[in-house]
């Protein structure tokens, strides 16, 4: 009796472990995640959501994932892009691991952070986070982007890696010559949107809704979010769309888009440069080799090479700009701002943007966050309220920063927070409750600013654009 009672309080617990931690069929195989330090939240690391990006399929679109046998276990985090060394000093106290992680160019792989595993009927509004770093740096993992405060509040998060740089972005007549399509230079951005099918495709085993997902990022990746809302190839899956410090509608004609002609001719110019005459050459030069020929090319030529996404036509037909401001980006609620400390230069473009979006029927939704993060008195690290330092409290990720920060941090992160995943889950970012965050509009321009008043309370406020006395 004693062994029939041992044994079915073992099965018992088996069968409650798997319907907490399930096993999921994905695209390629089978997954189980491992739970996190938040009751009920459990985390996939390194899922790949494409084939690897090497040999014959460097500078070729994202091919369908290489199945894999039995259960995989994600545990752990897919290699970033290539990219430079970080050295101290700069974001890397702020935003990188101590060390950074082995780069590859098999880096295509997403993280998946949920509280409803494997319940299908679920429908949690989702969100693809895209890193910024200049399409050039950055991944999918840093200490900041981390996502399990974001599904305690009820969401699904996803961030992935896509390829930089050269291996990303290269255009080049003879990469066009060999497409299907007829482009080349968008391999980061084609990456982007492969991860973004793969969340409609998928996401639903993690309790996600496919029908409901909200673009996100900040800085390159708030550029690409712009980019995204564009391409005919990807704005027909997005719910929603949130733009951090990527700027709003400006009158720069090469902001988010460069032509193809343009880029194939810097790219021929730079590949001829290296002594790289055919594709088979640059193809099986090492990823060490393409990572420093541009550093080297703008050191030598003493000029400048953006290296970003291409109008070829085909993902991308126009630019941002051009499509904003003729009403053809996706027809969706938008939350749009910027820190204090880079926002002034952002701002009117910011405020053309709600004004447009006003006009296409939706308003957006316009933020400054004022908060000037506080310091242990190190010198040579960045102060103030600086490009990137909202994402510790939009993501409410304080914990991994090494700043000392007071309880009014925390509770401002909780308020922004909020903020977000109610924007997420109904394109409104006051939820329910009273209006007190409104949308930027022609006849009532606000802008949600939040700050932390001198006492060190929350005393965030619908507002315009100026310094509030955090200091």
């Amino acid at each position: 009796m004693k062994r029939i009672l041992l044994f079915a309080a073992v099965v018992w617990l088996m069968a409650a472990c798997a319907e907490k931690n399930p096993v999921l069929t994905i695209a390629g195989g089978q997954i189980q995640g491992v739970p996190t330090e938040t009751p009920g939240v459990t985390v996939y690391r390194g899922i790949p959501f494409a084939a690897p990006p090497v040999g014959e399929l460097r500078w070729k679109e994202p091919q369908p994932v290489i199945p894999w046998e039995g259960v995989k276990v994600a545990d752990t985090w897919g290699n970033p892009a290539w990219q430079a060394a970080h050295t101290p000093g700069g974001y890397t106290p702020e935003f990188f691991f101590d060390g950074d992680p082995a780069f590859s160019e098999d880096c295509l792989y997403l993280n998946v952070w949920t509280p409803a595993a494997g319940k299908t009927e679920k429908k949690l509004p989702v969100t693809l986070w895209i890193h910024g770093g200049g399409y050039s740096a950055g991944w999918g993992f840093e200490p900041e982007m981390d996502g399990e405060e974001w599904a305690r509040h009820g969401g699904v998060l996803v961030t992935f890696n896509y390829r930089l740089g050269l291996l990303g972005f290269l255009a080049h007549p003879a990469l066009s010559a060999e497409s299907e399509h007829g482009f080349s230079g968008n391999y980061g951005m084609l990456d982007q949107i492969a991860a973004l099918r793969w969340v409609k495709a998928n996401i639903a085993q993690f309790g996600g809704d496919p029908d409901h997902i909200t673009l996100m990022g900040q800085s390159a990746g708030a550029m690409s979010v712009q980019t995204l809302v564009t391409s005919p190839l990807s704005k027909d899956l997005v719910a929603g769309a949130i733009i951090q410090s990527g700027g709003g509608v400006s009158d720069q004609p090469l902001l988010g888009g460069t032509p193809l002609a343009e880029a194939e001719t810097m790219g021929q110019e730079l590949m001829e440069w290296a002594g790289y005459e055919t594709l088979e050459q640059m193809r099986t030069a090492s990823p060490e080799e393409m990572l420093g020929i541009l550093m080297r090319y703008m050191m030598e030529k003493k000029q400048y090479l953006r290296l970003s996404p291409v109008v070829d036509g085909y993902a991308l037909t126009e630019t941002f700009n051009e499509a904003a401001k003729a009403g053809r980006i996706a027809n969706v609620p938008y939350m749009i701002g910027g820190t204090l400390d880079d926002m002034r230069g952002l701002a009117d473009g910011i405020e053309r943007f709600c004004f447009l979006r006003e006009k296409a029927g939706i308003p957006a939704y316009a933020y400054q966050f004022a908060r000037r993060l506080p310091t242990d008195g190190r010198e040579g690290v960045l102060q103030g309220a600086f490009h990137s330092s909202e994402l510790w409290y939009m993501f409410k990720s304080l914990r991994f920063c090494w700043r000392p920060f007071i309880p009014g941090d925390y509770d401002l992160a909780e308020q922004m927070i909020t903020c977000w995943t109610r924007f997420a889950a109904t394109g409104n970012p006051n939820g329910s409750g009273p209006e007190v965050w409104p949308p930027c509009t022609i006849d009532n321009p606000k802008t949600m600013i939040f700050a932390l008043d001198y006492d060190g309370q929350v005393a965030s406020k619908a507002g315009v654009l100026v310094a509030t006395g955090d200091e």
